[in-house]
């Protein structure tokens, strides 16, 4: 049977929603820069959806934001419950009291994926991410500390696949092996990655910590600030307590939630199909 060919206006539509929803909105030249298509199309697009309900252009900085329309359409999605069971209401507590935004990924293939995160809820995040934004594993301070903490034999393959992958943020991959072990190896006795990064406004910090069931990594958990607000000396002072405090309520309560490894839906093991 022949196959179906893809309708290409539709891709790109999901494209410029995809940006729209990992940002607190955007202009025409910034979703036209993250999906590289001509400023013209992408207004006909962003256009067009503003027209169907699923966006409106804020007249106040003439950005295109979601309108509520686009909750609907995870309606009959089901996350894994541990995700929203356990962490989302852990990370919210955390982010009240330290402000700053809170996030929990898991490992998708061989990268990081945000499962939930409280940018949203918070005034400090620099730039607004939702569920669903991946991260790269070796230049990010959420991959790294899950890296430093999953299996070696999981690693070990992660590595190898990075390795093979043309991508600027995979290139310590393919240097030498013991500098990658070394870092991760300083990552693990320390107990937490930090990474820092210069945003479009402000240069951001990161600190994150693993998210244990089992022994075994199954999520990490991130906490981002502004460096000129606070230096990563304090950043390590202040936060990473709180943080280390979080991630060990949620690995105890996936702990005892489920002693065969699972809770409700989602399994935990954290290796997928490619990974």
């Amino acid at each position: 049977m022949e196959s179906t060919r893809p309708i290409r206006a539709l891709m790109r539509g999901l494209d410029a929603l995809t940006v729209l929803n990992l940002r607190d909105g955007a202009t025409v030249s910034e979703v036209a820069h993250e999906i590289h298509l001509p400023r013209t199309t992408v207004y006909r697009i962003l256009e067009t959806l503003c027209n169907t309900g699923f966006v409106f252009r804020d007249a106040a900085d003439d950005r295109y934001r979601l309108t509520i329309l686009v909750r609907g359409l995870s309606e009959g999605f089901e996350d894994e419950s541990w995700v929203t069971q356990i962490a989302k209401p852990c990370i919210d507590e955390l982010c009240r009291e330290i402000v700053w935004p809170v996030a929990v990924a898991t490992l998708s293939g061989t990268q990081m994926m945000v499962r939930e995160t409280t940018d949203h809820r918070t005034p400090l995040a620099i730039e607004r991410y939702s569920a669903g934004f991946r991260l790269p594993l070796l230049t990010t301070a959420t991959g790294r500390a899950y890296l430093a903490f999953c299996p070696a034999a999981q690693r070990d393959s992660l590595l190898d696949h990075l390795a093979r992958s043309n991508q600027e943020d995979d290139r310590a991959a393919r240097g030498p092996r013991q500098d990658l072990q070394r870092m991760l190896a300083d990552i693990e006795t320390q107990g937490y990655a930090s990474a820092t990064r210069a945003r479009r406004l402000a240069e951001e910090i990161s600190l994150s910590v693993p998210v244990l069931a089992h022994d075994q990594a199954v999520a990490a958990l991130t906490v981002r600030f502004i460096a000129s607000a606070m230096p990563l000396k304090i950043g390590i002072e202040r936060l990473l307590p709180k943080l280390r405090q979080c991630a060990a309520k949620i690995s105890h309560s996936i702990t005892d939630s489920n002693s065969d490894h699972t809770v409700g839906r989602g399994r935990l093991d954290p290796v997928e199909s490619g990974a």
